[in-house]
């Protein structure tokens, strides 16, 4: 194999020497450079042997320092197993022995000790700073108030630090410092409400002139106390009174502790509304103008550029009077509401004197009670906060008891005809009242303002009153609808009474009066739906119900529930939802029954009227037809003419225009079908029968013209058969149709019975029809077979 190689490796030598030959020997006189080519070639060699010979040097070099190298990786890796195996051995030396755990035992004690002396010392430490920060505050008062409020604020900021740090609760450190804070401030606050006390004392406060200036020294001593209070207002999380404000009503505080808040007469409960509250409204006025007139400008310029430069109970002086002052007004209304929690009667009416109270200062005095988004609470919801169950229960319970008066008293159910105009529905007077009711429960809660009260009054009392009268009216077209039905009076025994009741007007003043009232309460509820309160509360429920739906619309009802009662849009993105809209569909629907079912009263009312007319009346007689234009009604439509028009105007006092029209439309369809049906179709006719039929038709006509413009086009159809049905038999007017041609054409067929009615001018009757009246003639009844 080797000699393979080498004879393929001399091979390819003697392949490039012959080659190279031939290149450089091409031609004999390339021999004469025979010389310089050979020179050339040794020096080529030896130029590859040198470099050849470096190759092979930079080789035993390169193995030369790896040999090295590798030794000494040998060396390290001996050191470091040796290194290793003598800290294995340590370690179980040291896990054999207990010196370790020992020496640690010997430690503990004087590092612990230790540790006690340096906690001792940071405490000492500590201390010495609160002392010195509260020498240094009081050291500057009262003559800069601000240089003390430096030392105090790093008191203050320390304390806070400390509550702050976790397990610090209940140490006596902390506890030390936050009451060396407390006893600080109050100590500030005192020796600088003393010097203002002692500038009022001199102006013998409060008896000065309402128009005259505060001086120099007062103004000042007012606007140190003040610079001394500006970190606690900024700071703190809810609205504080102002100090100096506070010294100066502190004697119109004491005044009104010693009229109300003491065993003298004017400190009863019953004298609250007509004396405790009219006092404290008559002091804001009595010091309005003095306070905006000479602390206005300053309490502006203190506050401008903080955060609290918009808010009213600190920039207006006299909303930071009312606040100075209302802490004394509340204890005084809460000790009243523990007294009138016993008497129902007194609690509503405690209630209703501090809701108009709050009114009067929100609006009298612009006040908000520091809060310009949410506005001022009133003293109604602190009351109500303890005592909304209470009050809430009284007045429900009278709600109802009003309701259960009005619906017993004698008037209730009649219709109250002086409610409305003509052309306007009627309600009963106890529709009318009820709505007067929940009005004025209305203007109980209206005033509230927490949500959760004005939706219980709303769902718990309107609408279960609401409820109840809804409740009265389906069950009175159930009792009608039982009375009037053959099952019904035989399921529920219908007495003699029942039945007399309905005669006459009596069925047609039953459904009125539901109507009516239903139609009343709608209108009623549709109107309040547009009003600010309940507006607003439908607002607040679409925002409550968009973001608390599963916890519930408040702690005490679910969504569901409020849902249910009051619309099927809450919670949802719609804008077509109102409160009331449960309640508008319900009573909606009643109004519709009641509708419907007083449609089918005046047809009953009109068939029996019109019974005799339908059966005894002799069309065929036969009269001297020279007289027809002078025909008189038939005897027997007296009666049903008598019938309608008292149906018309009773109708016509109850109703309003367009649910009367709406009726009688109906009612008049239903008419037209029996006199088209019992009459047109049944009855043959003569001549002089179908003239009398015509002459009955336009007296019918005529009277419910009188009380329904336009009203006899719901008998167009039966007027246009009466027309066909009184072709003449001879006509002396050239191309009048007379009976026999009109028969002729109209037997035809289709086609030509259109174009007979076309020229007719009848548009309502089809050719079929036309055949049947046609039939009606005593003259055709020969020729049925047309």
């Amino acid at each position: 194999m080797t000699s393979q190689v080498e004879a393929a490796q001399g091979t390819s030598l003697d392949i490039r020497v012959e080659d190279f030959l031939d290149d450089k020997l091409q031609s004999t006189t390339d021999l004469e450079d025979l010389d310089s080519l050979l020179a050339n070639v040794e020096l080529q060699r030896n130029q590859l042997q040198s470099q050849l010979d470096n190759a092979v040097k930079e080789l035993e070099e390169a193995r030369r320092t790896a040999d090295n190298r590798q030794g000494s990786l040998a060396a390290r890796i001996n050191e470091f197993e040796k290194l290793q195996e003598s800290i294995i051995a340590r370690q179980q030396v040291d896990a054999a022995s207990d010196g370790p755990d020992q020496a640690i035992a010997r430690l503990r004690g004087p590092m612990k000790k230790l540790e006690t002396v340096e906690l001792a010392q940071k405490y000492l430490t500590l201390l010495q700073d609160v002392e010195k920060n509260r020498s240094e505050a009081r050291s500057h008062l009262p003559q800069s108030p601000k240089a003390a409020l430096e030392p105090y604020t790093k008191l203050r900021q320390l304390s806070t630090k400390l509550m702050g740090l976790p397990g610090q609760e209940g140490l006596h450190l902390v506890n030390y410092v936050e009451k060396v804070t407390e006893s600080l401030w109050d100590e500030m606050k005192k020796i600088m409400s003393a010097e203002l006390e002692a500038v009022l004392n001199n102006r013998k406060w409060p008896k000065v002139d309402l128009e005259s200036d505060m001086d120099e020294e007062w103004v000042n001593c007012f606007e140190k106390l003040l610079d001394l209070q500006i970190p606690e207002v900024l700071y703190s999380p809810g609205v504080v009174t102002l100090l100096p404000v506070d010294v100066m009503a502190s004697i119109f505080v004491s005044e009104f502790r010693y009229h109300f808040l003491s065993d003298k007469p004017s400190s009863s409960a019953q004298a609250f509304g007509n004396h405790c509250l009219p006092w404290f409204l008559a002091h804001i006025e009595k010091w309005e103008s003095f306070f905006r007139d000479n602390l206005g400008h300053l309490l502006a310029s203190k506050f401008h550029g903080t955060p609290a430069a918009n808010n009213m109970a600190y920039v207006d002086p006299v909303c930071a009077l009312i606040t100075s002052m209302l802490p004394a007004l509340q204890e005084k209304a809460m000790a009243v509401a523990q007294e009138a929690v016993k008497s129902p009667p007194f609690l509503s009416g405690f209630m209703s004197q501090l809701m108009t109270f709050d009114d009067k200062v929100r609006l009298k005095f612009n006040y908000d009670g520091g809060d310009a988004e949410n506005g001022w609470p009133g003293l109604t919801t602190h009351v109500l906060d303890e005592h909304f169950d209470t009050w809430f229960k009284a007045e429900k319970e009278f709600a109802l008891e009003r309701f259960q008066t009005i619906m017993e008293s004698q008037e209730a159910r009649n219709i109250d005809y002086d409610y409305a105009e003509k052309g306007k529905m009627k309600p009963t007077h106890a529709a009318v009242q009820i709505t007067h009711l929940l009005r004025s429960i209305t203007g109980q809660y209206a005033r509230v303002r927490n949500f959760k009260h004005k939706i219980r009054f709303l769902i718990d009392v309107q609408l279960a009153i609401l409820d109840h009268f809804h409740d009265r009216l389906r069950g009175s077209l159930e009792a009608y609808q039982s009375i009037t039905s053959t099952l019904g009076r035989t399921l529920h025994g219908v007495t003699k009474e029942d039945v007399a009741a309905l005669e006459g007007t009596g069925a047609l003043e039953t459904l009125v009066k539901v109507i009516g009232s239903a139609d009343h309460v709608v209108n009623t509820l549709k109107d309040w739906s547009n009003e600010e309160v309940f507006v607003s509360l439908w607002n607040e429920l679409q925002t409550r119900s968009a973001h608390r739906r599963s916890q519930g619309i408040t702690s005490t009802m679910s969504y569901d529930d409020v849902k249910n009662r009051t619309s099927a849009a809450t919670g949802q993105e719609s804008d077509d939802g109102a409160l009331f809209d449960e309640t508008v569909a319900a009573y909606g629907q009643r109004r519709k029954a009641g509708q419907e079912l007083l449609v089918s009263a005046l047809v009953e009312s009109h068939s029996k009227a019109f019974r005799a007319y339908s059966t005894r009346v002799q069309w065929t007689t036969i009269g001297d037809t020279a007289v027809l234009d002078d025909l008189t009604i038939t005897p027997e439509l007296d009666e049903p003419l008598r019938i309608l028009r008292r149906n018309f105007d009773f109708l016509l006092k109850a109703l309003s225009t367009a649910a009367f029209r709406r009726v009688w439309r109906d009612a008049l369809s239903k008419l037209q079908d029996l006199l088209w049906n019992d009459v047109l179709l049944r009855q043959s006719f003569t001549s002089y029968g179908a003239a009398q039929f015509h002459r009955d038709g336009t007296a019918i006509s005529a009277l419910i013209e009188r009380y329904i413009t336009a009203g006899s086009s719901a008998l167009d159809s039966l007027h246009e058969g009466l027309r066909l049905l009184n072709l003449p038999v001879e006509t002396s007017e050239e191309g009048a149709l007379t009976l026999k041609e009109a028969s002729d054409r109209v037997f035809t067929d289709n086609d030509e019975a259109r174009k007979v009615l076309e020229e007719l001018g009848l548009e309502a009757l089809s050719p079929p029809v036309a055949r049947k009246i046609l039939l009606r003639r005593v003259e055709n009844s020969e020729n049925v077979g047309w």
